[in-house]
């Protein structure tokens, strides 16, 4: 089924800090829409989304499900995900209003996207600044330095990883590292533990690690602390930490592949002086 006239949605994102980080196409949409639908942390960005929006609805009260017997973060995430396509279904021009990017650490946007198309709706997503994008800035890291590996805590935990120690590896979601049971927003000094055992696998205890927090608004401070990597279990996290790992051995070069790239390249020299 095609819905040409009806409804439609576009996901966007406001930043982290959101003043200066808003781009100019997520004001517009934010401004224009018909109904903006937001799950944002921020108090100063909910209260600037509701002033300048023709309506808003504010997503966070759907997080209180996790509260209910057999209701877990998935459950929460499906209900805001069915709240922004009730909007569209009735025929609303839809903005959907995220921190950082719509799209990372972010399932909703996507989950809301997929079904909105799989109707036959238009849908779909711009690029917001992230927590990558404010972490690269924040501490001077260049991922093209050596590589970058990137994962979620919990998903580091329990999958089997293949981790590359002279790359930099960053574990998002540290602070509710090892929940199973989808309902907490915290972690524990055992849980963290089993992330340094298994983090020890590849880089020695004493490796210097960066507990990461974006500052989201003026009064409050970017959070860069160094610690060795043993010290973790005893560290103060929270559900926006991250942490950052730089890498603990150097990059050794493939000398075959250097002398096969060096092969051709003094065959191509050859055919030209041919030519």
């Amino acid at each position: 089924m095609t819905n040409q006239t009806q409804g439609s949605l576009v996901c966007v994102g406001t930043g982290m800090r959101m003043g200066g980080q808003l781009t100019p196409i997520a004001q517009s949409y934010i401004e224009t829409f018909d109904i903006v639908i937001a799950a944002i942390p921020n108090v100063f960005t909910r209260k600037w989304l509701q002033g300048v929006a023709k309506e808003y609805v504010c997503l966070n009260d759907h997080y209180d499900d996790t509260k209910v017997d057999g209701k877990t973060r998935r459950d929460t995430y499906r209900r805001m995900a069915d709240t922004i396509l009730k909007e569209v279904r009735a025929g609303k021009k839809v903005c959907a209003a995220f921190y950082g990017h719509p799209g990372i650490f972010a399932c909703i946007s996507h989950m809301a996207i997929a079904d909105a198309r799989a109707e036959g709706f238009d849908a779909h997503m711009e690029p917001g600044i992230s927590a990558l994008d404010c972490l690269v800035a924040d501490l001077g890291i260049d991922p093209a330095n050596s590589g970058m590996q990137s994962m979620e805590s919990t998903q580091f935990m329990i999958y089997q990883k293949q981790i590359d120690p002279t790359a930099l590896l960053i574990l998002w979601q540290i602070g509710i590292a090892g929940d199973l049971s989808l309902k907490r927003f915290d972690t524990e000094p055992a849980h963290l533990q089993i992330v340094v055992d298994k983090l020890s696998r590849s880089y020695p205890l004493d490796h210097e690690v960066i507990l990461y927090e974006a500052a989201t608004d003026p009064m409050e401070k970017t959070r860069k602390e160094k610690l060795l990597m043993r010290d973790l279990p005893n560290a103060a996290f929270r559900q926006v930490t991250t942490l950052v790992i730089p890498p603990a051995k150097t990059m050794e070069k493939d000398q075959a592949v250097i002398d096969q790239l060096n092969a051709l390249a003094a065959q191509r020299n050859l055919a030209q002086q041919v030519a």
